[in-house]
């Protein structure tokens, strides 16, 4: 039995550049139709409801033509499979079905329910040699919204694929099929009739292939037969064998590549989970018809890397004694074992890191957690880029659990949001503060406050927190105590995953006694809505929050975040004066990141125009993951096909 181990490289493509394929450049082509369409906004409710059920239409057919692209592909992978197809046939039809997406789905969205050789005959027919536009990207990764979500990473995947396929780009995604997975939002999910096999401890090990549509994007769910407990769970991570489960994940990921003709621009990988890819693609696939791909790793921080035994890395068909190295996997501090995260920073041809706030100085010399050398040798590929927001659903402008829309131009919406934020919470709307701690996100806790002065504009404000354990409870209940003798109000709404949190928080909810204090014990999607744009200042632990966003969504609805300890002072995730930083952490830390819950309060009472101001602006911003984020990722893969 024929084993894909033995076709190497010698060098990581930094250290041999003479064997990268120089390609031609290519140039990105949009969606036909209106993505930034900005429909008007009337205070009058049915015109309000009209522009929202036209915009819904207009979203939803946009959507369709996705999906119905994303399925031909999937169909076209089958076809290769079964051999209906050869190879050259094959990246043919898929080019055809990328470079053309609105134009093959208005053909083909009645004609998905024929049988292939039907189907092959339609897109035969269609197929024109024409120009090569947008980029092929292909995601290996471990986690994608809504489908299997543990972290940031989930948002990032689905953020940045919806981002590349609006502005003309083919996005794919490749994840394990877990047994935990939430297939409500995967349209037309199904098992291929073909198996293939992937190399793994020196066999050949047989793989079942699903494939799906999740928001417009073709997902392949990889489920392997004999390892089949890889996958078939409770969680998603944090077993002992979690290196060898995402390695027989990764390495079968390439073998299904090669199986299926899959020949992408870019091949991306994240966190250490899949960034084995990387030696594995230039040791091993590199001359398997992917001489022209190129390896880009995202990392969402450095915190996790997974360092192993060298001997490990023949699981997968690398060499050990080729790959323990200084220059290469070996750990720089325990030089006795490897490194993979730092093996997928070597052996990738650019790496982007996520930070809202640090620049990748400070990520380099502060934030690496030991990886330093290695990041200081490869930062000419090194590029940092912020997280964003999904708008389709954080927009005031458009947001369906809100009783009135908004915009920067036209903030009526706002307070009547405040109104029914403090009617349906039972408050009075003369009392200073609303303080709310709900479930944002799994085991996240959050709360929020609504402040009303003795003046013209009321004034709100929220805090955000990732769960009352992070966080010293004896501050909180100080805090509590402090802010109720100045007429602030509280809504605690949630439970914190610590259950000793839970039953101090009932005995304080007991001892406090509050008319304006309220305990609300389970999540509600619509009021976390309606809390943020009911208020003005948002309260959050960190700018760098890449799960909850919450400044990103504080800035959308016209809210300042506001970065504090429980003292009332600013709690400083140094947000450091550099070049280096993104557009995103300029502008925190030029607007917002000097000040204090004190000054915000100051500033909305006695300068409530200049504030009014400073939150229209900020609103104005775009933070979405169509802005600076896409931006950055273009910009990256570019580069790299290029070399």
């Amino acid at each position: 039995m024929e084993i894909l181990a033995n076709t190497v490289i010698h060098f990581p493509p930094r250290l041999s550049k003479s064997r990268l394929l120089k390609s031609n450049s290519v140039c990105c082509l949009r969606l036909e139709g209106h993505d930034n369409m900005e429909l008007p906004l009337s205070s009058n409710g049915g015109s309000t409801t009209k522009n929202d059920n036209i915009w819904r239409l207009f979203r939803e057919a946009q959507q369709n033509k996705l999906s119905v692209s994303s399925e031909l592909l999937l169909r076209i992978d089958s076809m290769v499979l079964t051999g209906m197809i050869d190879i050259k046939e094959a990246s043919e039809l898929r080019r055809l079905v990328k470079d053309y997406r609105i134009e093959v789905a208005d053909l083909f969205t009645q004609s998905l329910h024929k049988e292939d050789m039907e189907l092959l005959a339609e897109l035969r027919y269609l197929f024109h040699k024409r120009k090569k536009n947008g980029y092929h990207i292909i995601h290996i990764c471990t986690e994608m919204e809504p489908v299997v979500s543990v972290g940031s990473l989930a948002s990032y995947v689905t953020g940045l694929s919806r981002a590349l396929q609006r502005k003309g780009n083919l996005v794919e995604v490749i994840l394990p099929k877990y047994a935990s997975l939430d297939i409500g939002d995967v349209q037309g999910l199904r098992e291929t009739e073909m198996e293939f096999y992937s190399y793994f401890n020196g066999q050949l090990h047989a793989n079942r292939v699903w494939t799906g549509v999740v928001y417009g994007i073709g997902v392949t769910f990889i489920q392997p037969l004999h390892y089949s407990s890889f996958f078939s769970r409770e969680r998603i991570y944090g077993y002992s064998d979690d290196f060898e489960r995402f390695t027989y994940f990764s390495r079968a990921s390439l073998d299904y590549m090669v199986k299926s003709a899959k020949k992408p621009d870019v091949l991306h990988i994240h966190n250490w989970h899949t960034a084995i890819v990387g030696p594995l693609f230039w040791d091993v696939f590199v001359n398997q018809g992917l001489e022209a791909t190129r390896i880009l790793l995202t990392c969402q921080d450095f915190d996790s890397q997974c360092l192993q035994q060298p001997d490990k890395l023949a699981l997968c068909g690398l060499d050990p004694s080729r790959l323990n190295r200084p220059d290469r996997l070996q750990d720089n501090t325990k030089t006795q074992l490897v490194n993979i995260l730092k093996g997928g920073v070597v052996y990738s041809n650019k790496v982007v890191i996520m930070s809202s706030i640090h620049s990748k100085g400070t990520i380099v010399h502060s934030l690496s957690h030991g990886l330093e050398p290695t990041l200081a040798i490869h930062k000419d590929k090194l590029v940092v880029s912020p997280c964003g927001i999904d708008d389709s659903i954080w927009d005031p402008s458009k947001d369906k659990f809100l009783p009135e829309n908004y915009i920067a131009d036209n903030m009526k919406g706002k307070a009547v949001c405040k109104a029914a934020l403090q009617k349906h919470l039972a408050l009075s709307k003369h009392a200073s503060t609303v303080v709310c701690i709900k479930h944002l996100w799994k085991f996240a806790i959050f709360f929020g406050l609504v402040r009303s002065f003795p003046m013209k504009k009321d004034s709100s404000m929220w805090c955000i927190f990732s769960d009352v354990s992070d966080v010293d409870l004896e501050n909180l209940k100080a805090a509590i105590w402090v802010a109720s003798r100045r007429n602030i109000q509280f809504v605690f709404m949630g439970a914190s995953k610590t259950p000793k949190i839970n039953r101090e928080l009932q005995l304080f909810e007991e001892e406090l006694k509050d008319e304006n204090t309220r305990f609300i014990n389970k999540y509600d999607e619509a009021l976390s809505h309606l809390i943020l744009a009911g208020s003005d200042i948002i309260l959050c632990q960190s700018f760098h929050d890449a799960v909850l966003q919450v400044p990103l969504k504080a800035v959308r609805y016209g809210a300042a975040p506001v970065a504090i300890t429980f003292n009332d002072k600013v709690f400083r995730n140094i947000l450091e004066h550099d070049p280096g930083k993104t557009k995103f952490a300029h502008y925190m830390s030029t607007a917002f990141a000097n000040l204090s819950l004190s000054q915000a309060l100051d500033e909305i009472k006695n300068k409530p125009s200049h504030w009014n101001m400073k939150i229209m602006d900020a609103m104005s911003k775009d933070f979405s993951w169509d802005a600076e984020c896409y931006d950055i990722h273009i910009s990256a893969y570019a580069s790299i096909k290029n070399l």
